[in-house]
Order: C-alpha cells, then sequence, then structure tokens
C-alpha cells in the first residue's frame, strides 16, 4: 500500500515552508495544494473543516497547524505508517 503525503500550504506562509523544507530534508516525496485557489481552499473546507496554512495530510489521517505544533504528529504519524525513520 501507498501512503501518500500531501501539504495544503500558500506561498507566502512560513510555517509551510519550514514544514515543506523538512520534509524535503528526510526525503519525503509530498504533493502540494496551493490554498490560495479557491477550488483547493473550498476543498480543504469541506475534506478537514479548516481553510488555515498548512495542512498535512498523510494517508487517510491529516494535521493541521503551526510547523512546531505538526512536527511531533507528523513524526508519529509516519512511524506508524511506516514511513519513519528514513
Amino acid at each position: 500500500m501507498t501512503i501518500t503525503v500531501i501539504v495544503y500550504s500558500t506561498p507566502t506562509c512560513p510555517d509551510c515552508r519550514t514544514l515543506k523544507a523538512w520534509l524535503r530534508r528526510l526525503g519525503i516525496d509530498f504533493s502540494e495544494r496551493d490554498l490560495t485557489e479557491l477550488a483547493v481552499m473550498d476543498e480543504a473546507k469541506q475534506r478537514f473543516g479548516v481553510r488555515v496554512a498548512p495542512i498535512t495530510e498523510i494517508g487517510d489521517w491529516f494535521t493541521y497547524g503551526t510547523f512546531e505544533d505538526q512536527k511531533p504528529r507528523i513524526e508519529a504519524r509516519l512511524r506508524e505508517v511506516g514511513i519513519w525513520p528514513i
């Protein structure tokens, strides 16, 4: 089973940039969705109940908030799905 990682972000969000750079340093592939696009913003609101950046989706799981807040939850989820440690 392939687990996908998706980061919902905006171009000007510092936490988004930090999160994506951290994932790249770890060698974790991810796709990006731009929350400044209305359709993506609406999708995030419908799927997750929020439209804040960043939102990190790993398989059927998601989290949102600042990078520092998300980081331990993301690490735990990556361990659960067998992506961590790299």
